[in-house]
């Protein structure tokens, strides 16, 4: 019984090996691959290679000579690649404290263009020594400050000659001349305008917060001042005599000058509303405001309409030093 079964095992045992034998290569791939990830997640993370351990942040060095005499002034480093020249002139003022970064000049080389704060260290480098030049720009002062100084002073001096103080004119002239209406308009205008360009300094206008040197300061009130001065005496004095065509002249130069006067604020408010893309900007144009439409026609209407305002000013109060004009302050 048993001999007899005995070839049928064996026979069974063949076609199960055959069957294992016959499996699809796909299958054995995938079984492989599943080995493989298993190996891999029981392996853990990679670990950095020694080479990456040591990079480390390059630095650079800012090597500061004076531009008359190239001798050297000091060196600033530990400069990170992102920092700017600005930065730099922070660290050189720590170093020298007599001169402070606004008052800083720094050139690339001696006579060239003084370089913006706003240029980075990088840009400037080929290697790891960066050389630059230093100028001393003289004492500075801010673009506020000088628009304030400008525009406080005529505001001032123009009162004071209209009030006929006893030391710009003759104290008897003074009390018995009668004052022509337009003396009193002329006043008010001038001070509008003033008035105006003091708070559109203020509140409108955007300023870099840059600095200038103090020379430009003198010059531009020298100029403001000296011209209200100017305009001030004849305008104010006791002899004065009014426009040649009367109410009429008067009349249509002050709505002139108020015209070009609001055309100037609109257009400044729209210069300080202008939008900015990277380093270009976009000017504005024309709009439904009809003192803009005058950009189809200039590119800077402010300026249009600052002539304007003087022009219409000149006319409304006829101060021109001709001698048809003066002829009763001989």
């Amino acid at each position: 019984m048993f001999q007899r079964h005995k070839p049928l095992a064996s026979k069974y045992k063949r076609e199960l090996s055959l069957q294992r034998g016959s499996q699809p290569p796909l299958q054995n791939d995938m079984k492989n691959f599943h080995s493989l990830s298993q190996l891999v997640l029981f392996a853990g993370p990679l670990k950095p290679s020694p080479a990456a351990k040591r990079s480390k942040t390059v630095h650079f060095e800012v090597e500061i000579l004076d531009a008359q005499t190239r001798k050297q002034i000091c060196i600033v480093d530990k400069i990170s690649p992102t920092s700017t020249l600005l930065d730099v002139k922070h660290k050189f003022h720590k170093t020298c404290p007599q001169w402070y970064p606004s008052r800083v000049g720094l050139q690339l080389e001696r006579g060239g263009l003084f370089l913006k704060d706003s240029v980075s260290i990088q840009s400037l480098a080929a290697s790891s020594i960066v050389t630059l030049y230093f100028t001393d720009l003289g004492q500075q002062v801010g673009w506020t400050t000088v628009f304030l100084a400008e525009y406080t002073g005529p505001l001032l001096i123009y009162l004071l000659f209209y009030m006929r103080l006893t030391g710009i004119y003759d104290e008897k002239e003074s009390f018995k001349k009668f004052r022509h209406p337009v003396v009193h308009l002329a006043c008010f205008c001038h001070c509008l305008h003033y008035i105006r360009c003091l708070l559109e300094t203020l509140f409108v206008h955007k300023l870099s917060g840059g600095h200038t040197p103090l020379k430009n300061l003198i010059q531009g009130c020298a100029f403001y001042w000296g011209f209200t001065s100017w305009i001030a005496y004849y305008i104010n004095h006791p002899r004065y005599t009014p426009p040649s065509f009367g109410n009429r002249q008067v009349t249509f130069s002050a709505l002139s000058f108020l015209i070009c006067e609001a055309g100037n604020h609109f257009i400044n408010v729209a210069l300080a509303h202008s939008n900015y893309t990277g380093n270009k900007s976009c000017f504005p144009g024309p709009t439904y405001n009809p003192f803009t439409w005058l950009y189809t026609l200039v590119s800077c209407p402010n300026y249009t309409y600052e002539i304007g305002s003087w022009i219409s000013f000149t006319i409304m109060t006829q101060t021109l030093p001709e001698r048809h004009v003066f002829t009763q302050l001989k």
